[in-house]
Formats: C-alpha cells, sequence, structure tokens
C-alpha cells in the first residue's frame, strides 16, 4: 500500500510541505521537530499553557536551579503552586501539601512565589498572543484560549505555523516554554495541550475528533466533575462514546442542564466561541533595526511600511483608531514617544502613515542615530466610524478606494505585489521585526 501524503512543518525553521507520512525530519533543516497531519493548514483554534509556569520564571531569573527540583509555595504547612517537572518525577503535584511534596522530594528547592515576576511575564506572553489576533481569551496568568480564524493573509502563514513561531518567540523574548494545542473547537485543543507537555505542540482534527474521544473516559470532558462521572459509571456510561450514544433523557437526569453540552462535546462538537474578557487596548508594530539609522528618508520609508502592517491588523480586526502614536528609541536606548489625535477615527494607513511623518519630522534631529521606530493608534472604534465622508477632505474617498485596491491586490498576489516608490528606493538596511500590542 503506498505511503499518504501528509502536510508537515517544522516547528524549529517553519519549512513546510506535503511529503510521505513517514517523513521524519525537516529536509531543510534537519529537525525532528516536525508537525504532520492531514488538517494542519486549516485549524484555527489554540489553546497555549506555559510549562510548570512559577517554577519556569523561577528556573529563568535563577540558572543555577536548572536542573534542580524546584518547588513554588509556602512553608512546611503551605501546599505547592507549582512544582517543576524535575520534582513531579517524583510525585509532586500542584496543591500538595508542602510536607508531603517534601518527603517524595526531600532534596527539592522551595521557593516562595513571586507574583509580581510572574503577572509580568504572563502579561508578556499575553501581549505577544494579541500580535497575532484580538481574539485571546485567557484563562489563567499561564494559559488562554486564541482563535485565530482569517489571519492567514495577515500573517503570511497558516494559524498552525502561527502558533509554533510564537511558542519559539516566548521562549527567545520571556525565557520559558509552552505547549500548544490546536484544533477546530476550544474543548479539542485543550485536550491536545495536556496531551504533550512540555514543550509540545499536539494537533487534534476534527474528521477524526469523534473517533479519537470515544474510547477515553468521560471524565476527560470539561464540566464531568468527579461527582458527575461517578453517577456516569455508574449508569453504564463510562467512555464518551457511551456518553455520545446515551439516551438524551437518561443524561439530562444524571447531568441536568449540561446533559446537552456534555453529549455534544463527547462527539468533538464545541459551538463556544472564543471570547476575549478584555478589549485591545491599542494595535502597533516596531521595528529594531540591524544598523542604526540617522536618515530621515529611510526612517520615513520603514514608518510607511509599519503604518500599513498597523492598518492591516486593525482591518483584520474590525476596529479603527483615533489617536496615532509614534515611538523611538536612540543608539543610546533613551525612548522617545509622540502622539496626535485626528478628528475621527482611521483604519487607513495613508492617514497613520502621514500623521506619523509629521510626528518623526518634529521629532528627529539631523545629528541623531536611531535603533528603533515604531508606530500604532490608540483610542480604538468600531470600524464603522472609521474615515466618514469629509467635505473639506475630498480626496479622502479615492484613498479609501485605493488603499482598498491595494490590499485586495497584496491579499491575492502578496505583499510585494506593490511596493511605494519610498519603499523601493529604501530596500536597505533590512530590519529585524517586532510586532507587539
Amino acid at each position: 500500500m503506498p505511503d499518504l501524503m501528509t502536510p508537515w512543518l517544522c516547528r524549529d525553521c517553519l519549512a513546510d510541505g506535503i511529503s510521505p507520512a513517514h517523513l521524519s525530519q525537516c529536509p531543510d533543516c534537519g529537525s525532528w521537530q516536525l508537525l504532520k497531519h492531514t488538517e494542519l493548514r486549516r485549524l484555527a483554534i489554540a489553546h497555549v499553557d506555559c510549562d510548570a509556569f512559577y517554577a519556569a520564571i523561577e528556573k529563568r531569573d535563577h540558572p543555577e536551579l536548572l536542573d534542580k527540583p524546584v518547588i513554588v509555595g509556602g512553608g512546611k504547612r503551605g501546599v505547592v503552586a507549582t512544582a517543576c517537572y524535575v520534582a513531579r518525577i517524583h510525585g509532586v503535584r500542584s496543591a500538595m501539601p508542602m510536607f508531603k511534596a517534601l518527603q517524595l522530594c526531600p532534596d527539592a528547592v522551595v521557593i516562595p512565589p513571586r507574583m509580581d515576576a510572574y503577572k509580568e511575564a504572563g502579561y508578556a506572553i499575553r501581549e505577544l498572543m494579541l500580535t497575532l489576533t484580538p481574539l485571546v481569551e485567557p484563562l489563567s496568568i499561564d494559559e488562554a484560549f486564541m482563535d485565530l480564524s482569517g489571519t492567514d493573509a495577515l500573517h503570511h502563514r497558516y494559524p498552525a505555523a502561527s502558533m509554533a513561531r510564537l511558542a519559539t518567540r516566548i521562549k527567545d523574548e520571556i525565557g520559558i516554554t509552552v505547549s500548544v494545542g490546536l484544533s477546530g473547537t476550544k474543548s479539542l485543543a485543550k485536550m491536545a495541550s495536556d496531551m504533550d507537555k512540555p514543550k509540545g505542540f499536539h494537533i487534534i482534527g476534527m474528521d477524526d475528533a469523534a473517533d479519537m474521544l470515544a474510547p477515553l473516559p468521560v471524565n476527560i470532558l470539561y464540566g464531568t466533575g468527579k461527582v458527575l462521572s461517578q453517577k456516569l459509571n455508574a449508569a453504564g456510561i463510562h467512555t464518551c462514546g457511551d456518553l455520545a450514544r446515551a439516551n438524551p433523557q437518561l443524561v439530562a437526569k444524571l447531568a441536568g442542564n449540561n446533559a446537552v453540552n456534555l453529549q455534544q462535546l463527547a462527539a468533538g462538537i464545541d459551538p463556544r466561541p472564543i471570547i476575549p474578557n478584555r478589549p485591545a487596548k491599542s494595535i502597533s508594530t516596531e521595528t529594531t533595526f540591524e544598523t542604526d539609522i540617522s536618515d530621515l528618508d529611510t526612517l520615513a520609508a520603514i514608518l510607511e511600511e509599519c503604518s500599513e502592517k498597523v492598518a492591516r491588523r486593525l482591518k483584520a480586526a474590525n476596529l479603527s483608531g483615533r489617536t496615532v502614536m509614534l515611538k523611538l528609541k536612540s543608539d543610546k536606548h533613551k525612548l522617545l514617544t509622540r502622539s496626535r489625535t485626528l478628528n475621527d477615527p482611521t483604519r487607513l494607513a495613508r492617514r497613520i502613515f502621514e500623521t506619523g511623518l509629521l510626528l518623526l519630522k518634529d521629532a528627529v534631529a539631523s545629528d541623531r542615530y536611531w535603533r528603533l521606530i515604531g508606530i500604532g493608534v490608540e483610542q480604538l472604534d468600531h470600524a464603522d466610524h472609521a474615515d466618514p465622508v469629509n467635505l473639506a477632505d475630498p480626496d479622502l474617498s479615492r484613498m479609501k478606494a485605493l488603499e482598498d485596491t491595494v490590499d485586495h491586490l497584496r491579499d491575492k498576489h502578496g505583499k510585494a505585489a506593490i511596493v511605494s516608490g519610498r519603499q523601493f528606493a529604501n530596500k536597505s538596511p533590512k530590519p529585524k521585526d517586532r510586532q507587539g500590542e
């Protein structure tokens, strides 16, 4: 029987392709970290979970603890908040009494929690998530759901590749690892992230979700606590397959109002959307240069490209912004910010750039060198309020029509299909890009 052709993605170099299913090593970089799944390029719901979060932050800040068992928690009468994976090998678990944890792992290093450090890292990770999509639903400081539907054109990569790059950025910029689950629903994405820890990336496809769930115990489902699981088991319902096929009236007697939802989850059905619990306050992007720049024309070309990225993200999120903000960092690492509030909210790259350019000209001195430039918008509003008809600005309608055409052509043929004369004339230096929100 011939080997089936399967889409694959390298988690290390982001190379991808379609090859026989037996492919186990990246043909581009030689990495063994390959994701292979028939639905690899279609799934867009992710769950991100930081690995042993508190302990990971402690090991990051104290490298001498890297290979030691670390427990974050209270004193001998306290409980374990988090145990690193070295300590977990000895049987230590979260919420375990500290005296019992130390009996299991007497060599463990016990560290009192530093919530300020954990919050700082958690919020930084959240900001990285928001560079991919505004649809981020945090569950706690160290885990969140993400919906990347429709972001392919914005990031020029499908969601699985965006998530692989996000995991790398978190490791490089925050200094800890995460596990990623990818599927088509929230419940399946959460299950997927739990199936491959630490530093994992697991995929559960929608085509085989019901078959995958069928033999698993009912207590794996969200909403089935210990008591309900015992009730279901006593009624002869032991697996998700049993629950999906069970008489709805029987399940209703056992589970009450949650019965329909549980049977849907058991069959791989979960219509719950990703619901962000905080609106984005701003959308921005910034670029750090490989070499410091003083030339205004070069800075303007990079600023224009950054403005286009911000505009595309506004459009993807169906938002607009009223205040344009400019960010500069000098070669001496001195930060400079400027902002200007418009009469009406906008999501046009041209208006963002022209406002930013005025701020840039006002801020930049000819004898200074800069290592970073950023542009963004604040005071976010709905897209319906963006760029209203203005009799004092008859070119606005033409500007909107032109930008819509350019966006369409770039979505169809790629970003390089249309490049402004300013950007074309300033291809060098090539900057390292870093987005933020």
